[in-house]
């Protein structure tokens, strides 16, 4: 079973969201140095596993059980977004012109 149209979209949703509050889950990191070695290391570990979290949550939520064939579909659509998640930890300001750039693009490629 491959995952549906509406879950890669709640789980786009949810990468999205989290990009845009990135710097809350750095701040969160922050609080737990010297403890830790890298801050945005940490950052994006929270953020993953916070979407992670979202995505067994919307199965569960159907009644479902993800499958491994769904387990590796979500591995790589996160995957491909890992490298956005990071740059967001960094440089919030840019990130959030591309995403919204790239939101535009989705929309215009959806009406024609």
């Amino acid at each position: 079973m491959a995952i549906s149209k509406e879950n890669r979209e709640f789980i786009d949703s949810l990468i999205d969201y989290y990009i845009s509050e990135s710097q809350s889950y750095r701040q969160i990191a922050e609080n737990y140095v010297p403890e830790i070695e890298s801050v945005s290391d940490t950052a994006f570990g929270i953020i993953t596993g916070c979407v992670y979290s979202g995505f067994l949550q919307a199965y569960q939520n159907q009644q479902l059980t993800p499958g491994l064939e769904d387990m590796n579909e979500f591995n790589k659509i996160l995957k491909n977004r890992a490298s956005l998640i990071k740059k967001s930890l960094i440089e919030p300001i840019k990130v959030k012109v591309e995403q919204e750039s790239n939101q535009k693009s989705k929309i215009e490629n959806k009406s024609k």
